[in-house]
């Protein structure tokens, strides 16, 4: 999901023709962790979609809109998975202890729980 985003976001700014510092200094973070964004890196997009979207024009559902031939269930779904066998991956070809690998888990659970959070008060706001 956080790929998917980024790549909504990349493509909305360079559309209006901003360098990514630029919009890093719109939204008061390092241009890395801007950079971490647009790549998918992080999920830290939630605490700046607002500024995102007006820095950008652009609406949430723009960049939040499932893709074309899913349902938002699917892409949730499919996004759990590959994140689930990436990690799986991860271990198999790093040799990542047991130890690692439950950090691996806890930090993607720490992610999900935070978007559930925004979203959360994203709508106890609209009320």
């Amino acid at each position: 999901m956080n790929a998917t985003i980024g790549k909504r976001i990349r493509k909305y700014r360079e559309e209006k023709g901003i360098s990514q510092e630029e919009l890093a200094e719109k939204l008061h973070i390092s241009r890395s962790t801007y950079q971490r964004i647009e790549n998918g890196e992080t999920n830290s997009w939630v605490n700046h979609i607002e500024n995102i979207c007006t820095s950008l024009d652009v609406t949430m559902e723009d960049i939040l809109k499932p893709e074309e031939g899913y349902t938002q269930i699917n892409r949730e779904n499919t996004a759990n998975e590959n994140s689930s066998n990436n990690m799986i991956q991860n271990q198999t070809n790093n040799y990542n202890t047991p130890e690692k690998l439950i950090e691996q888990y806890e930090e993607r659970i720490k992610e999900l729980k935070d978007q559930v959070e925004f979203w959360k008060n994203k709508a106890e706001a609209n009320k």
